[in-house]
């Protein structure tokens, strides 16, 4: 077969370089693992024997995918002889074969990150630590942190900057739990997935016969995703290709965005300076996006320092402007993201050619809920639904308790969460004595004596205790506010400090999580005040549950609306993608923006534009509830840099509400919310109740405005309005008198609306 007649002329120069190392700068949509592909079949035409190539992958589907294409080319017997896979998979192979030159024996245990983390939990037990304070997750995290830099035990406790960090974190003892779990390990006969790396470099540094032995075996070494490699990779590849240099290593600068996993963006841009006579192969033609989006692109990525230029282009169609839509608030944003699709889809689009890409993980809620609301299919890819995520399934529980204290489902989930010395064996004892004498678990346990519970005194106590706790929120619940009572509820609870504890980044993502579901009521209350609506934790929990039973009845076969994290669109393609939340401190998040890493959050930005292959749509709001309150935001430098020309707010329904949201409007709005603070500080109970409510029937009256507001008077049917949450719409009709007077409003995003206009905030515009 001529592969020239297959390839564009770049991809066929990178194909047959086989006499140097080689760099291939793949752009987004450039054909990379096509030439991957090639360059093996191209090899093995030249009669280098398959066993002889090794081909390193980050993923089992783009090794078996990759397998396949050279199976298409070569035959399936030939591709099958080739050394291909993950890292981890082929390091494992190549220590079964050492193993007994390391000290163990063929067949030794992998442990899954599960059983790793039973591990060190065992042993910070042994240790007498307080797992509380030497969480297992946290301790295994910076485990496999060391073990990806190459640091063994011994090497832990000299390195300053790991010490004193641990120290900062009072868990100076991580250096003693590593070096015990590793040698539990070893007695076991078991490694870590880490330890394949580690391993690894060990056996070829420290066994130059066998280092020698794979050097010679290895012809060819081709590496994917180059970007993506951390330090142990980087070095191990080094090991094997060092003194025969015939490496190809395939990537793109502009999208590492993995160093929260260790990645190093220097492995791929000094690759040059490490490999002498290194040639640098760019592939530039992108496959996949209109001309306006790949342009648009190059326009983000060249403010970049530090990077490999290059200049990606397409020969497609010219496509569509980039829609840049500004909402009044995160709820508009999601109105007018519902309104597009809908659009979209009537314009033959389906909807399964829809993806909402956002930067964080709680940024689904408001989405989920619009789309819901609109009957729209969706899914959560490679994650779970809001209300289904664990931390809000057990902050719920909690406000389900307060509510109604015999609900059993959510007793059970949370009467030892976090641990309150309440174990299984008690709790079977109660649930029995329940069914024997035909009450409710909550009965039991409020009065355990009286059912001739037989656990100890102790047990009895905290039983009735636990019972207290719960029953004192639920007398105030038909009085106190929902957002001022769940937040002191879950941190009085200790749940709030269960979830705030870790600082690794699926902690960081809990907590978020949660923050997201307490802003989420402060948001609820802050709407339902101004609609003259009720706003106490049982109309909260009734929403939630209307919500989530909407949830259970999507189809399996119907196409569907993708959510998802930036980081796992990677890879991934679609012909409409909406890249939602566009605001500084969130995208670029408040982190990068302290750390000074704003050059991975604009990669990460680069990644999101390039998976859009016909439309793409920029969404921001200029406020938004954080940290139970209503935050000015700013769009996001990543738009600013955007080349105008590419960009348009065409039939966005947008209007820039630059009068709304001054001081005046933010403190009206914080009145409303109430919850001003975050929830991880430990206000007090005076504190956080210093707003009480009134009786339903007048808790509104606590309320005043913070500007005056357009008297009844002055509205009529007909008059266009600007309200600072809902955006612009149309006063239908106007009832009631004095404090009961109400207007309903049909906004061009929100939807019909009724609002009490005491507390109404609305400018009229016509």
């Amino acid at each position: 077969m001529n592969y020239a007649l297959e390839l564009n002329e770049a991809q066929w120069e990178a194909v047959r370089c086989i006499d140097a190392p080689s760099l291939v700068i793949a752009g987004a949509g450039s054909g990379k693992t096509r030439v991957l592909t090639y360059k093996i079949a191209y090899l093995m035409q030249q009669g280098v024997e398959p066993w002889t190539i090794l081909a390193l992958t980050f993923t089992n589907k783009a090794a078996r995918e990759m397998r396949e294409r050279i199976g298409r080319l070569v035959g399936e017997h030939e591709a099958s002889m080739l050394w291909m896979g993950t890292f981890h998979s082929i390091f494992y192979r190549i220590l079964r074969y050492e193993s007994e030159a390391i000290g163990f024996s063929s067949h030794f245990t992998i442990y899954d990150d599960h059983d790793s983390e039973a591990l060190v939990k065992t042993i910070i037990k042994e240790m007498g630590l307080d797992d509380k304070q030497y969480r297992p997750g946290t301790v295994s995290h910076r485990i496999s942190e060391a073990k990806n830099e190459l640091i063994r035990p011994s090497q832990y406790a000299k390195d300053f900057q790991l010490m004193r960090r641990d120290q900062a974190s009072r868990m100076g003892k991580i250096y003693e739990i590593y070096h015990n779990y590793q040698n539990r390990l070893h007695q076991a006969d078991a490694m870590d997935f880490d330890d394949l790396l580690l391993y690894t470099y060990i056996l070829l540094t420290e066994h130059p016969e066998i280092r020698q032995k794979y050097e010679d075996r290895f012809q060819f070494v081709l590496v994917d995703e180059y970007q993506d490699t951390n330090y142990a990779q980087h070095q191990i590849v080094w090991l094997l290709t060092e003194h025969r240099q015939r490496v190809s290593v395939v990537g793109d600068d502009a999208q590492s965005i993995y160093s929260f996993r260790g990645a190093r963006i220097d492995n791929i841009l000094n690759f040059q300076q490490m490999y002498e006579g290194a040639r640098l192969f760019k592939l530039e033609q992108n496959y996949r996006s209109s001309q306006v989006i790949v342009n648009a692109a190059n326009s983000i990525i060249r403010n970049n320092r530090r990077q490999i230029p290059k200049e990606v282009y397409s020969k497609k169609m010219v496509g569509e402007p980039i829609e840049v839509c500004e909402a009044y608030s995160d709820k508009e944003e999601a109105a007018i993201v519902g309104r597009k699709i809908q659009s979209l889809v009537k314009g033959g689009y389906n909807y399964g050619d829809i993806t909402i890409l956002y930067r964080t993980n709680d940024q689904s809620r408001v989405f989920e809920e619009e789309f819901l609301r609109r009957k729209y299919p969706y899914r959560i890819y490679g994650g779970q639904s809001f209300y289904q995520r664990r931390e809000v399934k057990d902050a719920l529980a909690y406000l389900r308790l307060a509510v109604n204290p015999r609900d059993e489902g959510a007793l059970r989930r949370v009467i030892n969460y976090p641990a309150r010395g309440i174990g299984n064996t008690t709790m079977e004892k109660v649930y029995q004595a329940a069914i024997d004498r035909q009450v409710s678990p909550w009965e039991v346990i409020s009065e355990p004596s009286a059912f001739a519970l037989s656990v100890n005194a102790s047990t009895q106590s905290k039983l009735q205790g636990f019972s207290r706790f719960i029953a004192s929120y639920n007398e105030v619940v038909p009085t106190e506010q929902a957002n001022t009572l769940a937040i002191r509820l879950l941190r009085e609870s200790g749940l709030t400090a269960a979830v705030n504890a870790g600082t690794e980044p699926e902690d960081r993502e809990r907590q978020a999580n949660l923050q997201e579901l307490v802003d989420s009521i402060s948001s609820f209350v802050a709407d339902r005040i101004e609609e003259g609506l009720p706003v106490l934790l049982s109309d909260f929990l009734q929403m939630v549950s209307l919500l989530t039973d909407q949830d259970t009845e999507k189809g399996e076969d119907v196409p569907t609306i993708t959510l998802m994290t930036i980081h796992a669109a990677k890879g991934l393609e679609f012909p409409v993608v909406f890249v939602v939340g566009m605001e500084e401190n969130l995208f670029p998040s408040e982190m990068a923006v302290e750390e000074g890493n704003i050059e991975e959050e604009r990669r990460l930005f680069y990644v999101a534009i390039t998976r859009a292959a016909e439309r793409l749509f920029l969404t921001w709001s200029h406020s938004r509830m954080r940290f139970g309150k209503f935050e000015n935001n700013q769009r996001s430098r990543f738009v600013r840099e955007i080349d105008s020309k590419y960009l348009t707010s065409r039939d966005s329904g947008m209007h820039e509400p630059r009068s709304l949201l001054g001081d005046s409007w933010m403190q009206h709005r914080e009145r409303a919310s109430v919850a001003s603070r975050p929830i991880a500080l430990s206000t007090t109970r005076e504190e956080v109740s210093s707003h009480p409510l009134r009786p339903v029937s007048s808790y509104q009256s606590s309320y005043t405005s913070a500007t005056p507001l357009p008297s009844a008077g002055q509205l009529r049917v007909g008059n266009r309005i600007e309200h600072a949450r809902f955006g612009r719409g149309v006063i239908q009709a106007i009832e009631g008198t004095g404090l009961d007077t109400k207007a309903t409003v049909l906004f061009e995003n929100a939807g019909q609306k009724q609002l009490l206009l005491r507390f109404a905030k609305f400018n009229i515009i016509g």
